[in-house]
């Protein structure tokens, strides 16, 4: 018997690629439950699915930093204050400082739906019932018929998983110029934050700053903040970040595109429709 639940959940992430270095994602999660009927002639209660699978995948992937850590130019260094990080990728290195939760070690050399699918079933299986003998798991992107981007960020300030400074999202943008959608400007900013860190002036901070980590590189730009979870520290390339006046919360990142716009053309009215990962965003407008 396979039991079977659609759109469990949507795990927002960021991984490391050593082709692309960072980059933010949002896969959609479905799951098959194989197995044997129960003494109530169920494979497994569905509120049990979502309690227990739903809420293993959240505290495994979701707003984390998945390392392959078999990948060549890995360097963790994991003790009882947080996680070290080296890691060297086509686009340059990147070193980063954080609490162990920020992390997903996942032991593979690149990070694809099928490392994360065996890393969820390495850990959720033993949770499941002697009756369920398989789990699958599937993970796809949302489909998008327009312009998408990957972006990365971290926001100090939430309460939540949102404050690790190394999670994302593989987001939509709708923009539109005097009530019409333009396909020109949605592929511009799609391409200008591509694979893109998104970063607060106020978290940049100095080499000297940093209290955990050496960068090695004077074009890196540093980051240090203090949040709930703990203290976290990145260096990113240059070329891998656009830094904001402001926080780089959904709701931000919306306006900032709209002020942008009008410094390019101010004769133009502007709302631009901006995703946080699948089915959730903010929308700003010119006034």
């Amino acid at each position: 018997m396979i039991l079977f639940v659609r759109d469990l959940t949507v795990i927002d992430f960021s991984y490391l690629c050593t082709e692309r270095g960072m980059l933010g994602e949002s896969y959609i999660v479905d799951v098959e439950l194989h197995g044997k009927l129960d003494e109530i002639s169920m494979v497994l209660d569905f509120s049990l699915v979502k309690k227990t699978i739903k809420h293993a995948i959240d505290q495994l992937v979701d707003h984390k930093l998945a390392i392959p850590t078999l990948a060549s130019g890995v360097e963790l260094d994991v003790t009882e204050q947080g996680t070290r990080l080296k890691f060297n990728s086509k686009r340059g290195q990147i070193n980063m400082a954080a609490p162990a939760e920020a992390i997903a070690s996942i032991a593979a050399k690149t990070i694809v739906p099928n490392s994360i699918t065996a890393f969820l079933m390495q850990h959720i299986m033993p949770l499941m019932p002697a009756n369920v003998e398989k789990l699958v798991f599937t993970l796809r992107p949302e489909a998008i018929s327009g312009f998408y981007y990957h972006y990365s960020h971290g926001l100090k300030k939430h309460q939540g998983n949102c404050q690790r400074i190394a999670h994302g999202h593989r987001s939509t943008i709708q923009i539109y110029a005097d009530g019409m959608l333009s396909p020109r400007l949605n592929k511009y900013w799609s391409e200008r934050w591509q694979d893109i860190y998104l970063g607060s002036t106020e978290d940049v901070c100095t080499p000297e700053q940093l209290k955990m980590i050496n960068p090695e590189l004077d074009s890196d730009i540093c980051f240090r903040y203090q949040a709930e979870q703990g203290p976290f520290e990145l260096t990113m390339p240059k070329v891998h970040c656009e830094i904001m006046n402001t926080d780089t919360t959904v709701e931000c990142l919306a306006e900032y595109i709209v002020a942008e716009l009008k410094k390019i053309d101010a004769s133009k009215t502007y709302k631009v429709i901006a995703y946080e990962g699948v089915g959730k965003g903010a929308i700003a407008e010119t006034v």
